[in-house]
């Protein structure tokens, strides 16, 4: 049964996370939360970090936007390569270097979901990850992407949606995931919290 009472609330700026929710058919609010990054700290690992890192941005749109009811959703994503995070860029010069660290490299996409019952305060936290194989890039193609302007903004200073992918040689997990929201570890978190992906999507 379709509850069209029931909201989910997407608490990011995001672009690409709108535009994934909206091809999957969900209906849905945006509420970002006043403060989209923070820094880095230390975690238990990076999944545990990415976790709470989308927790903390959920519990901060439901203070920002004074929201009583509905599921809000947190996501993060970063980058983790040989143990270290890397989130998004700087500026120019931090999204060179990200690349220049990247190139010729197998790493890691990392998101982390927090789903918010606003009016209960039960929480359900999870991550994807999937696994990157980069090709080496010349010094000549990292300046040109950057200078395109796709870095900046992105973990890891890429994006496959754009026209990053030419750069990846080998993608292995979710490609939502990489985009920034995997949909169906989505779709996993609204079972456990006692609902179906099909109760949110439009009549």
């Amino acid at each position: 049964m379709t509850l069209y009472r029931l909201r989910l609330i997407l608490a990011s700026n995001s672009p690409r996370r709108r535009e994934l929710l909206r091809q999957a058919g969900y209906r849905f609010e945006v509420r970002p939360p006043p403060i989209e990054d923070r820094g880095v700290s230390r975690a238990p690992s990076p999944g545990a970090y990415v976790e709470s890192l989308a927790y903390m941005k959920a519990q901060a749109a439901i203070a920002a936007h004074g929201i009583a009811e509905g599921l809000v959703l947190g996501a993060d994503t970063v980058i983790e390569l040989r143990g270290s995070i890397i989130g998004k860029p700087a500026d120019e010069a931090d999204a060179r270097r990200i690349l220049s660290a990247l190139s010729g490299s197998e790493h890691h996409v990392l998101t982390g979901l927090a789903l918010v019952d606003a009016a209960a305060g039960r929480r359900h936290l999870a991550h994807e990850v999937t696994r990157i194989r980069m090709r080496m890039m010349t010094p000549e193609e990292i300046n040109a992407y950057v200078a395109s302007g796709e870095a900046l903004g992105k973990a890891g200073a890429y994006a496959l949606q754009e026209t990053g992918d030419r750069y990846v040689e080998r993608i292995d997990g979710s490609l939502t995931n990489v985009v920034g929201l995997p949909m169906e570890l989505l779709e996993r978190l609204l079972k456990a919290a006692g609902y179906e992906a099909k109760d949110f999507h439009e009549p």
